[in-house]
């Protein structure tokens, strides 16, 4: 009779820590799709701006169509990639829309004229506020990635992960193109 206790009460235990560990992984799983979600957000705004503040330089640099064709591109690669719902792809195209702005960016600082003017200047504002709601947005996805990533690879959860088919996340990284300066040329 005491020995069928002890067993029910081992697998009790067993059965409430197989659903804790569940329901943590759901959780951060959830976290990773709610962090992704901000950076949507953030990103989707970014893009939106990007055509008024390429058509106010436009007006004044002309002759820089290569930067402009750039940032066009690079805007559509991300609306594409947005579209498809592949993480890795849009992280790619995000990164390669990053470099154009900073061409687009160090362009219009051969421009004294562009620098004075006050729809550019607010324009940039917003560009630099996003840019750095996107830049936090990324560390705190990143951060609830290590975490669910963790969670899945360490004993004993990694027997629930492993059970009910939970997938490692991809963590928002810097191409290596965006590690080194940019070369702008007029």
């Amino acid at each position: 009779m005491i020995v069928a206790i002890i067993i029910v009460v081992i697998i009790v235990l067993v059965l409430l820590w197989a659903m804790s560990a569940y329901n943590g992984l759901v959780t951060l799983r959830n976290r990773v799709k709610n962090g992704w979600s901000q950076i949507d957000v953030q990103l989707k705004q970014r893009a939106d701006l990007i055509p008024n503040l390429v058509e106010t330089v436009k007006g004044y640099a002309a002759h820089e169509s290569n930067v402009f064709t750039q940032v066009t591109q690079a805007r559509a690669g991300v609306i594409q990639a947005a579209q498809s719902g592949d993480v890795q792809q849009r992280i790619q195209a995000e990164n390669q829309l990053s470099r154009a702005l900073v061409n687009l960016q160090a362009t219009a600082e051969a421009y004294p004229q562009l620098q004075a003017n006050q729809n550019f200047m607010d324009l940039q504002g917003q560009l630099k506020g996003l840019e750095e709601k996107i830049a936090y947005a990324r560390q705190f996805y990143n951060d609830v990635v290590q975490k669910y990533n963790t969670k899945i690879e360490v004993v004993p959860t990694n027997i629930i992960a492993g059970l009910f088919h939970f997938e490692q996340a991809a963590y928002f990284q810097v191409d290596e193109a965006d590690r080194q300066a940019p070369q702008v040329k007029f």
